[in-house]
């Protein structure tokens, strides 16, 4: 196993487990190169961070959906929640960025132990909170749809670049890789992976992890 899946399983908690879909993600970015080794751990990306770097201008930049994927676990939840009670520190481990303002991914176990991918807006920009995808893959087939970042339900009903002055390119080795490695397709728009895309304060909701999250910070 490559560092990235080693140290991302250590921050998982009891009842976790590390889906074989980003075990293999993990994989194919260490074989790329494309990742950096901090003090907090290795960092993986999607694509190489300089190229994206050199080729970004006004009008916009190379490289898909900027995500990055980490050993983050659940340190700094008690200060998105306001509070270490037990019953959440036990069930949220972040293990990826969604935004460059602070949003994350994290596996959350729902009230049945059913494990799922689920975002944490940072509340300073984004404030999407809600399940991602119930399946791994469908995980990455969202992260292979192109948008800017996946931390913006405004711009989840429409395909990428859509009503947008600054243009991202397709991340198309990512693509290629998903399409073929899993024999799946790659939707048009996030709508059709995220179901609920809730936004704090929603008070009506249907998706399970926003209201677990009312709960917890209730």
């Amino acid at each position: 196993m490559g560092k990235l899946f080693d140290q991302i399983s250590q921050t998982l908690l009891p009842g976790m487990g590390l889906p074989e879909p980003l075990r293999m993600l993990f994989e194919w970015i260490e074989q790329r190169g494309t990742y950096v080794d901090r003090a907090g751990g290795r960092i993986g990306f999607l694509f190489p961070e300089e190229a994206m770097k050199k080729g970004w201008t006004d009008s916009g930049r190379p490289g898909g959906t900027d995500v990055s994927f980490m050993p983050e676990g659940n340190i700094n939840m008690k200060y998105w929640f306001g509070h270490e009670l037990p019953e959440m520190l036990s069930r949220v481990c972040v293990f990826c960025q969604t935004g460059a303002e602070g949003s994350m991914a994290a596996f959350w176990l729902d009230p049945d132990g059913g494990q799922k991918i689920v975002h944490i807006g940072s509340g300073s920009g984004s404030t999407l909170v809600c399940v991602l995808a119930d399946d791994p893959v469908d995980f990455l087939r969202l992260l292979a749809i192109g948008y800017d970042e996946i931390c913006w339900p405004e711009a989840f009903g429409s395909p990428p670049n859509t009503n947008s002055d600054f243009i991202v390119q397709p991340n198309t080795d990512f693509r290629d890789w998903v399409t073929s490695t899993f024999s799946v397709s790659i939707p048009a728009t996030a709508s059709e992976i995220v179901r609920h895309p809730s936004k704090m304060g929603d008070e009506d909701s249907p998706d399970p992890f926003h209201k677990w999250v009312a709960a917890m910070t209730a």
